[in-house]
């Protein structure tokens, strides 16, 4: 009976990283903001800006760089939640957290702030 507890509770730690290693491998890439909606008074001109130069990439190594509000140019990110929920650190380790929603073409990161829709590049 040991053994089957056992057996039972590494396939469920194994069917939790291959979800999260899953949804690690469709968040690899780059992605352009292609909507934001604010949850919170924002600038005509600061969505504007988001619009027209928001963008992040995620590597592999867990890496992330791009645009949002200004530059990241060495940040890092992790996934948790079976990849339902994202953090991203800046260079200078200030994390954001994100709820996160990803398909093969389409990330859409949820905060506080704003809600954000990229699409793949």
């Amino acid at each position: 009976m040991k053994n089957f507890k056992l057996f039972t509770l590494v396939i469920a730690i194994a069917v939790v990283i291959v979800s999260c290693h899953l949804k690690r491998d469709k968040l690899v890439n780059s992605w352009k903001v292609t909507a934001v909606e604010p949850k919170e008074s924002v600038s005509d001109s600061t969505k504007s800006a988001i619009l027209a130069n928001g963008m992040l990439t995620f590597t592999e190594d867990g890496h992330v760089t791009g645009y949002l509000l200004r530059e990241i140019t060495d940040g890092t990110y992790a996934l948790t939640q079976k990849g339902k929920k994202l953090v991203i650190k800046d260079e200078v380790g200030t994390p954001y957290v994100c709820e996160s929603t990803i398909t093969d073409d389409t990330l859409i990161l949820d905060t506080k702030e704003a809600k954000l829709t990229f699409s793949k590049i």
